[in-house]
Order: C-alpha cells, then sequence, then structure tokens
C-alpha cells in the first residue's frame, strides 16, 4: 500500500471518528472517551510495519509524537464541557475544534501525496543529509502523531469531567 492510502485511510478513519464523537453537544461517556482510543489502537498494527530506529528515526517519530501532543491539547482546549442541571456532562465541539482535526489530518495527507508525486526526489535527499531511513519512519511519525494528539484531547476531556464531577460533589460544612 502507498505511503499516500495509508495516510488516507488512517486520517480519514481517525479524522471521521473524532468528529462524529466530538462536534455539536455530545454527554460525556467513558464510551465516548475510548471509542477514538480503540480506533487509533486498531490502526497502529494495521499501518505501522517495522519500527525503524537507525540515525535520527527515532527523533522524527519523537517530533510526530510531540507535535501531536501539542496539537490534542489545542484541540481539548477547544471543546468546551459543561454540566446540564441534570447533572450531565457535556461537551461542545464547534468549528475551531473541527478544523484542528482537518488542518492536521488534511496535512498528513498532502504530505504523503507530495512525498510521492511532488517532492519524491527532495525528501530523498532530505532523508539521506539528515539520515532517516525511509517511508516506513514517516508514516510512523504520522500514525504516532494521530495516536498522541488522540491520547492528550483525551486526557484533556477526562481531566474536564473529573472537575466538572469534582464540583458537583457538596462539600460539608464545618464549623
Amino acid at each position: 500500500m502507498s505511503q499516500f492510502l495509508t495516510a488516507l485511510i488512517a486520517s480519514g478513519t481517525i479524522l471521521l471518528v473524532i468528529l462524529a464523537t466530538d462536534l455539536g453537544q455530545r454527554r460525556i461517556t467513558m464510551t465516548r472517551v475510548l471509542r477514538s482510543v480503540i480506533v487509533v489502537a486498531v490502526i497502529i498494527p494495521i499501518f505501522v510495519h517495522s519500527f525503524p530506529s537507525q540515525g535520527n528515526d527515532l527523533s522524527l517519530q519523537l517530533v510526530g509524537i510531540g507535535t501531536g501532543i501539542i496539537c490534542g491539547l489545542i484541540a481539548g482546549s477547544l471543546l468546551p464541557a459543561h454540566r446540564r442541571p441534570s447533572g450531565e456532562l457535556y461537551t461542545t465541539g464547534g468549528l475551531g475544534y473541527a478544523l484542528v482535526w482537518i488542518v492536521l489530518s488534511l496535512g498528513r495527507v498532502v504530505f504523503a501525496y507530495g512525498a510521492e508525486h511532488w517532492f519524491a526526489a527532495d525528501l530523498v535527499r532530505f532523508s539521506i543529509d539528515y539520515r532517516i531511513s525511509g517511508p516506513d519512519t514517516y508514516a510512523n511519525a504520522f500514525v504516532f502523531m494521530s495516536l498522541a494528539m488522540v491520547l492528550s484531547r483525551t486526557t484533556v476531556l477526562m481531566t474536564k469531567m473529573r472537575r466538572l464531577k469534582a464540583a458537583a460533589v457538596p462539600v460539608p460544612a464545618t464549623r
């Protein structure tokens, strides 16, 4: 499978699950919180075929993880949570939240397409110059970025859920 097709399927699947799970007003449940993590966990063994670790391979994959964490924190901050009078917890995913996910998903797909069609020779030269072993390293960096982004967003969401639950617990009066 080509790098472009891999990026398209992986990014598209994650994007669809995230947007279907988070856009609009959605009740916070453990099923909802874990659904996207499970999807990424299923995608990893399908699309990660090796774990290159020579030269700067690990560094590039760590950059993917770091970028994913930062973007997941940004996305999570754009997903406000609130408690309804009934006590149920909800989030409201709007345009800003969706744009973060869409832009990053499109970025991965455009890079993969460009790596095959627009700047293949330049990417080979870059890979040689910076000791990156090949397409698997780039693919892994993007898959790990997706995982880190989903995990960061999930962490933010769970933190908001805990804070809202804690705020609802009445504090006993002391004399």
